[in-house]
């Protein structure tokens, strides 16, 4: 369960399934709604509040139960130990010599003190009301990343894109366009190369037939520009964390509509790529040498390029290529040029393209807002808990209340 833990949050999305057997044993490690679940190894600052749709679950060994009392608000107590202070403080007392481990004697020796319940729900409820927006916004490029990704495997893994109306006249069947076409009995025909089967018009490549790798761009020396390292880079999803800026002085350099896959172990195999949409038009960028750069041609083609370099087939491809000595693995960029794809019709992929990119323009701005929100949440937090900032009630248009910091 630590490893499901996230911004003070249940990541269900991959969370582990219990058998029934295993269920009725468990038992007494049922967490409810309201306990502070915390990770009892390794970065033992990990913790997450358990929210009522996770009322039921069960607490795993590796993590400790913290269960608030009637006077204390659990959300209000997950932000207090969220603060700088009680991070530092806890991940100071864990013990272990190779790695540092939490006990309930540690969280029992937190000092506490807190306003009134009441003054302690208005200020989880400021805090409560930006982390519901930051998942919304997560949740939101969730479900867009997903379905960029579906669709790519759908049009450019199944050729199941749409007929086109000549390609549906060609089969004697107009009625067909728009149609998916291999499911619609489309032409496949078969390819030596690729050995297998593909659709009539397309022809057999390789990534080099429609990327750059490692386009030639200038940046000179002492430049500032954005910046991403290689923690910047997700493991899931497209979107990058916040660009940094810092001079240039070497690194891998690219601009927005790039793609970079991290070519090193272990961030390869952990999935490390990302699409570059961050940075100021027009800007040229940088980041760890450790990257290499995909870039369309023509440049457009950053979401078939971005969904490419998330595929099954192409982080497979890539992972068994690598070379040096255990430990310090890497891909060259050489050995990904020659990924063998099916190339397919201009139509599609400026179709695809077209489809995607309203989605990818979303998904970036919900980052950046996301960003923005994460910042305001953190600069508000401490001084929340110190009474810098206090938050009262005001009467809105309605019938209920507003919060107001002040």
């Amino acid at each position: 369960m630590p490893a499901n833990m996230k911004n003070n949050r249940v990541d269900v999305s991959e969370i582990a399934r219990i058998s029934e057997h295993d269920a009725k044993r468990l038992k007494r490690h049922i967490v409810q709604t309201g306990d502070i679940v915390y990770s009892r190894r390794g970065d033992v600052t990990q913790k997450a509040l358990i929210r009522e749709h996770e009322n039921g679950f069960f607490c795993g060994t590796g993590c400790l139960l913290l269960r608030p009392g009637k006077k204390i608000d659990p959300a209000f107590l997950t932000y207090y130990l969220s603060t700088k202070t009680y991070q530092s403080w806890i991940a100071s007392q864990a013990v272990g010599a190779t790695m540092p481990n939490l006990n309930t004697g540690i969280l029992n020796r937190v000092s506490f003190c807190a306003p009134d319940k009441d003054d302690q729900e208005r200020i989880a409820s400021v805090l409560a009301a930006l982390d519901a927006k930051i998942e919304l916004n997560q949740r939101i490029n969730g479900e867009l990343e997903g379905l960029a990704k579906l669709l790519y495997d759908y049009w450019f893994a199944q050729f199941d894109f749409p007929m086109t109306a000549a390609q549906a006249a060609a089969l004697g069947k107009p009625k067909l366009a728009g149609h998916p076409y291999s499911a619609s009995g489309g032409k496949m025909i078969y390819n030596e190369n690729l050995k297998r089967e593909i659709p009539e018009g397309w022809r057999d490549g390789t990534a080099e037939s429609l990327f750059i790798f490692n386009p030639s761009v200038s940046l000179r020396d002492g430049i500032v520009a954005g910046f991403f390292a290689m923690d910047a880079v997700p493991t899931r999803g497209f979107m990058t964390k916040a660009v940094q800026r810092k001079a240039f002085s070497g690194g891998t350099k690219f601009a927005n509509g790039d793609v970079v896959v991290a070519r090193i172990t272990p961030c390869l195999e952990n999935g490390k790529t990302a699409l570059i949409t961050q940075l100021i038009d027009d800007e040229v960028g940088f980041g760890s040498t450790e990257f290499i750069v995909m870039r369309g041609r023509p440049r457009s083609l950053s979401a078939f390029g971005a969904s490419l370099a998330r595929s099954v087939h192409f982080r497979k491809f890539a992972i068994l290529n690598m070379t040096g000595t255990s430990g310090r693995k890497r891909i060259e960029a050489s050995v990904l040029k020659a990924f063998p794809l099916p190339i397919p019709s201009g139509e599609s992929l400026a179709a695809f393209e077209q489809i995607c990119e309203p989605m990818f323009q979303k998904m970036t701005l919900n980052e950046k807002e996301t960003q923005e929100l994460t910042q305001l949440r953190d600069w508000l937090l401490p001084m929340l808990m110190n009474g810098q900032v206090t938050v009262q009630d005001s009467v809105g248009s309605g019938d209920g209340k507003k919060r107001k910091a002040a």
